[in-house]
């Protein structure tokens, strides 16, 4: 995502109030926290009035909501994207797991997992904060054991959940270290992960 100064508008003042409210949220959400970016930045920076923003959002939460949503549809697509660009085999596209997050890491949009970074920033007590994110893995789950699945598993939930584990570990790794290492183990751990599930798949002899 790129930077937000006081020289800029984000995004396009050509955009509706709305898509532009939304836009500069996610910019500054994303890359300095939500705790720490107040109504009148996002409104700086996306060249809109409060009283636009509560007419269309009601309240921060009300925008938070928006935002994470936009937020992890687009991570999902583009994450998933990655992966079935691996070919039709969905042995090809599980393998290809660890270099869809290497992608994600070099392409100029980390800043950790929104969901994470959000969960980590508010309350613990906040159920609808847990619930937006609990959705998001559900829907990541459900592509990965869908996979599994196709490839035959006999474990397909379980292996899911490995590799959604794995992800999020490494993605918290990425974060707070900024070193491509991580990829190196992620991309080994992966490998033992399908290893095992592949030893469990063949037919005993």
């Amino acid at each position: 995502m790129a930077a937000v100064n006081s020289a800029e508008a984000l995004p396009r003042p050509a955009l509706p109030a709305h898509e532009r409210i939304v836009e500069a949220a996610r910019e500054l959400f994303c890359r300095n926290g939500i705790h720490a970016t107040g109504i009148d930045r996002i409104l700086a920076a996306a060249s809109a009035s409060k009283m636009t923003l509560y007419a269309r959002f009601g309240s921060k939460e009300a925008l938070i909501r928006e935002v994470l949503a936009r937020e992890g549809a687009d991570w999902r697509a583009a994450f998933f994207h990655e992966i079935t660009r691996a070919g039709p085999d969905p042995w090809d596209q599980l393998r290809a797991t660890a270099a869809a997050l290497g992608q994600w890491f070099r392409g100029g949009r980390f800043f950790g997992c929104a969901f994470m970074n959000a969960i980590a920033e508010h309350d613990k007590s906040e159920v609808w904060l847990k619930e937006i994110a609990a959705d998001h893995h559900r829907q990541v789950l459900l592509f990965l054991a869908g996979l599994a699945r196709q490839a035959g598993l006999q474990e397909p939930d379980i292996v899911a959940r490995q590799i959604l584990l794995l992800i999020d570990g490494a993605t918290a790794a990425l974060m707070v270290t900024n070193d491509p290492a991580v990829l190196d183990i992620t991309a080994r751990n992966l490998h033992a992960i399908l290893a095992s599930a592949e030893r469990a798949h063949e037919p005993a002899a």
